[in-house]
């Protein structure tokens, strides 16, 4: 139960026949909800013509009937769940964004974050380009729309704007007459696809989405690889592949995919079960049951009371009505907040030693009330571990990791004694960044990004520009240089 915020989510589908593809991005989007909260978009392609239509909440409420209706058939369609790590919240920023363009008419979906959106913008901004956005898939959108006047086919145009486009970027293009996946050269965030018996072709970031659907997947999609769908069939531009070193995020295993996803040919939920096994064997506890936190704990809380041999239990009841975006209604009820999010089955914890196991600890708060929950339930001891190393530096790729000066690691010096006492737990354990491999299957330092753990970041990281604006702040800048550089601190 981690106070990250998730990334976003794509979904498409290619048809070569005319049917209500806007219900089967809703079903896609419906999936792949966990990724994202904040809003939701559809676009209808219809023989060139697209309908589009999105807001700000939840797929079931943004999506009424009369909307999908409305929205028709069509022979391709893309989707987005939208979590805000690049812009605010405000519906402007809401995807697909829809592009009206010299050559015709574009849509785009966009998982990531690209580290130079504000070099690129400010560049674009300087050419006379107008900006309706605070979001960074605004910048691609622009970069392609550039290159599409220049080039043969909107495939060449995403090519040549992938020289220019640093990051991380799982896309989904849509043309008047061909749907475009493509994943940055790192592949920081996934994206696959699949086909169904009547022969559409779904894209999607995770395969959850495709069982969702009814598509059996095919493959993924490679890191800096381009998959045009077209009435042509299926055909890959693989020019950026292998020009990067392969970086997909490691906390995708550990947080944000679904348990039953499997990500380049591994199960998330195996991983998240290594890890917890690694986690036993780093740290062994005498305890009486292990219980997980709800969702993403319970998988490594599994692995942990295998390996350790220690039952495990059932320790919370969670709310399914309140999705990971809930909101409490002031800042003094955050307490309330997690009650009412969680409540603690007492039957399991009353006068138990517990080890209690979550997929991370980010800034402390979360985790620092569930203790407190347990201990008022009569639990003897409290000794948490964490599925994930400690969080050290901030995310540039898509996830919403703080500043270090908020993170419950740096504050306490990466003491894990210092951390169980501020938090009020009888120990605390991280799975060893070293082990980080081990959960996947890669070698040392390989194949993952691992960047927040204080491994390294794989690209140039924007912090001369933050400096810039923070110079132009602290001397009394405009309204605008300041909302410029709060939008370019969130880390989609």
């Amino acid at each position: 139960m981690s106070n990250l915020k998730e990334e976003c989510a794509v979904f498409g589908i290619y048809s070569g026949q005319k049917q209500n593809v806007a219900s089967t991005v809703y079903y896609g989007l419906f999936a792949l909800q966990h990724r994202g909260q904040e809003s939701c978009g559809i676009v209808v392609n219809d023989d060139g013509l697209f309908n589009a239509y999105k807001d700000n909440g939840l797929v079931n409420d943004v999506f009424t009937r009369p909307v999908l209706d409305k929205l028709g058939s069509g022979n391709m369609a893309i989707g987005h769940d939208r979590y805000s790590t690049t812009g605010n919240g405000d519906r402007n920023n809401a995807q697909p964004i829809v592009v009206n363009h010299h050559k015709g008419r574009m849509a785009i979906a966009h998982n990531g974050n690209i580290v130079n959106a504000f070099e690129l913008r400010q560049d674009l901004e300087l050419q006379g380009s107008i900006f309706h956005s605070t979001t960074d898939t605004e910048v691609i959108a622009y970069m392609i729309t550039k290159e599409r006047i220049s080039s043969k086919s909107i495939e060449e145009a995403v090519s040549r704007a992938m020289n220019k486009i640093d990051g991380a970027y799982s896309l989904l293009v849509m043309s008047p007459q061909k749907m475009i996946a493509c994943r940055d050269p790192y592949g920081f965030r996934p994206l696959c696809y699949g086909r169904r018996d009547d022969g559409a072709y779904i894209v999607a970031s995770e395969t959850c989405a495709l069982d969702a659907v009814g598509a059996q997947y095919i493959r993924d999609v490679d890191p800096g690889e381009i998959v045009i769908f077209s009435k042509n069939g299926v055909r890959s531009i693989r020019e950026h592949c292998g020009t990067k070193s392969h970086k997909i995020c490691i906390f995708e295993y550990l947080y944000f995919a679904r348990p039953d996803s499997v990500i380049e040919g591994r199960s998330v939920h195996e991983a998240r079960r290594k890890a917890g096994a690694l986690l036993a064997m780093q740290f062994p506890v005498d305890a009486d049951i292990v219980i997980g936190v709800p969702d993403s704990g319970l998988d490594a809380a599994i692995g942990y009371a295998e390996q350790s041999g220690i039952p495990y239990g059932m320790g919370f009841i969670k709310n399914k009505y309140i999705g990971r975006t809930f909101i409490a209604p002031g800042q003094k009820n955050r307490e309330d907040k997690v009650r009412i999010k969680l409540n603690v089955i007492r039957q399991t914890v009353n006068g138990k030693r517990l080890v209690l196991v979550d997929d991370s600890i980010v800034r402390g708060t979360t985790i620092t009330r569930i203790i407190q929950l347990l201990r008022s339930a009569g639990a003897k001891e409290v000794h948490v571990m964490s599925s994930a190393p400690m969080f050290t530096d901030p995310c540039y790729y898509g996830v919403d990791v703080d500043t270090k000066e908020n993170l419950i690691a740096c504050q306490c010096d990466c003491d894990m004694d210092k951390v169980a006492k501020k938090v009020g737990a009888d120990s605390v354990g991280y799975l060893d960044v070293n082990n980080l491999h081990m959960i996947i299957g890669n070698k040392p330092g390989e194949g993952f990004c691992s960047a927040c753990f204080g491994t390294g970041y794989p690209t140039k990281v924007p912090t001369g520009q933050k400096n810039r604006f923070e110079e132009k702040i602290n001397k009394g800048g405009s309204d605008t240089d300041e909302e410029n550089y709060e939008m370019f601190l969130r880390v989609e």
